[in-house]
């Protein structure tokens, strides 16, 4: 059995990624330390959506090693899935929250399908809601925020199981500059003040500036570390 270094939130060697049949991605080595932040950045089609797939499951490798969260993605079922995701928090740019439930019943709808214990669930959910300052929209449907307001619920939803890892794929993408920030202004705080690890893909190369981060960069199936 292979020692994995506990350090490490991600930790990847030799993982080669396809689409269809075609390949996106060769060679992949990559290390995520606990707690640290990270700016994934790459053209449109250099393959950041494919990678963050393989990381939450969605794609699956063909080649090389992957541990996320201490799981061998190599080796995980589809039956062990959904319990391999209650140990990471996902936001994405469309935000894919349910558009017939209320902002609590989305946060619930992800507790009871993670098993959190009902008795603790709105406690859970005020919680989370207090964090990303939607305490008064718990009975607004999800077309009755604002785009950084439905940003923000995902991000609560992200977290509510105490993740050690957020993946972000372009979260800011539908935001405008002043939503951006305030977005970036919670990555910032769960990465500090919780200690969440948070790997972010975005072409936003202003944000990259006002927060900045360690940086690494897709480009011609390969992964770079950028210069900060």
């Amino acid at each position: 059995m292979e020692e994995i270094d506990s350090s490490y939130v991600i930790d990847i060697h030799g993982m080669d990624l396809y689409y269809g049949n075609i390949p996106v991605l060769t060679d992949i080595n990559f290390k995520l330390r606990k707690s640290e932040f990270v700016y994934l950045v790459g053209f449109t089609g250099s393959g950041k959506s494919t990678f963050l797939k393989c990381l939450y499951g969605a794609q699956p490798l063909k080649r090389g090693k992957a541990w996320v969260t201490g799981v061998d993605l190599s080796r995980l079922k589809p039956s062990k899935l959904h319990l391999y995701r209650r140990k990471i928090g996902m936001v994405f740019q469309d935000f894919k929250l349910l558009p017939d439930l209320t902002a609590a019943q989305n946060l619930n709808f992800v507790l009871k399908a993670t098993r959190y214990p009902k008795s603790e669930r709105q406690a859970k959910i005020n919680e989370v809601m207090q964090w990303v300052g939607l305490e008064h929209k718990h009975k607004a449907y999800p077309l009755m925020l604002s785009g950084g307001e439905q940003q923000r619920l995902s991000v609560a939803r992200a977290i509510l199981n105490d993740p050690d890892l957020i993946i972000a794929d372009e979260p800011t993408g539908n935001l405008d500059p002043y939503m951006t920030d305030e977005i970036m202004y919670l990555f910032s705080r769960l990465n500090k003040e919780r200690g969440t690890a948070v790997l972010l893909a975005t072409h936003d190369y202003r944000i990259l500036d006002k927060f900045p981060s360690r940086i690494v960069k897709l480009e011609e199936g390969e992964l770079r570390e950028e210069s900060q």
